[in-house]
């Protein structure tokens, strides 16, 4: 099997916060009688190979939005959130595995063979996961089904189209890897608006094109040529998780007040993980466990 090549510490952090709400999830449908009702699921939509190794020498791409950092972490095979998934127990009813690769969606169907007690209920999809979500979201009877689902990109890969129909079902947990550093901090140019590709980038991961306002302060300075607008950039990081928060509100019922900032081995944020909930009932439960997993 081929290794997923990306991430360090902040990786295996990442996924033990993840492996812990999901542990407690299964715990409660298994034990509440209400709950027990339903058909579980939990979603990796971009799920890889089901494995990661840490590397020292990941090439950097040179767009932001699709940059990978490269952290002077040991070298190791681990194991991805898929296999996490497949392991938490109790288990969830039904996997779903989404993966645009045609070559990681043949590596990730051997997971059957390597958890055969879960392999009827594995289900491994290639495709846009955008694309795969939405279609998967609107054609799912959510009066019977329950799900987790894990957004684990590189890069400013989900729409905010994606994440409005994930909320829409009013019965999903979201676990969400936001690429605050990794390329949304990175498109917001210091001493000018960012390019029109970049803008349309970053309205398409917010939703909306509030941001500029947000993160940009307009001002007048006299040029040779006269009076000059300028517009300088004013967010910092904290900024812009406020503002992402603020947005995921806006369509959850409720979101964990407390993401956790991963940072690469130079101390430098990368990914926000943050926890959102739409179903109305259980929002407070939820959200006070994925509180709790989150503190440092």
């Amino acid at each position: 099997m081929t290794e997923h090549v990306f991430g360090g510490d902040w990786t295996r952090e990442k996924l033990e916060r993840v492996r812990k709400y999901l542990k407690a999830y299964t715990t409660i449908f298994q034990r509440n009688q209400r709950a027990m009702y339903f058909t579980t699921y939990f979603v990796d939509a971009f799920a890889g190979t089901g494995v990661r190794r840490d590397s020292t020498s990941v090439e950097l791409a040179e767009t932001p939005l699709l940059d990978i950092e490269s952290d002077p972490d040991f070298i190791g095979l681990q194991k991805g959130s898929a296999r996490i998934a497949l392991e938490v127990e109790p288990g969830f009813d039904q996997y779903l595995f989404i993966e645009h690769s045609k070559q990681r969606v043949l590596e990730l169907e051997e997971l059957k063979t390597l958890y055969p007690n879960r392999a009827e209920h594995i289900r491994v999809e290639q495709g846009d996961a955008n694309l795969v979500l939405k279609t998967w979201c609107k054609n799912t009877n959510w009066q019977q089904h329950r799900a987790v689902v894990f957004l684990d990109p590189y890069g400013m890969q989900v729409d905010w189209s994606t994440l409005e129909a994930i909320a829409a079902t009013k019965a999903i947990d979201l676990w969400l890897l936001f690429p605050i550093g990794q390329a949304v901090n990175r498109l917001l140019i210091n001493r000018k608006p960012p390019p029109e590709s970049w803008s349309n980038a970053l309205t398409r991961t917010f939703g909306e094109d509030s941001w500029r306002q947000r993160f940009y302060k307009k001002s007048v300075q006299q040029s040779l040529f006269g009076e000059e607008e300028l517009e300088t950039k004013t967010a910092d990081f904290a900024d812009i998780q406020a503002y992402f928060l603020e947005r995921l509100g806006s369509v959850f019922e409720s979101v964990a007040k407390n993401p956790l900032l991963l940072c690469n081995s130079r101390g430098i944020p990368i990914y926000l993980l943050c926890f959102a909930v739409g179903n109305t009932r259980g929002a407070k439960t939820a959200v006070d466990i994925a509180q709790d997993i989150l503190r440092p």
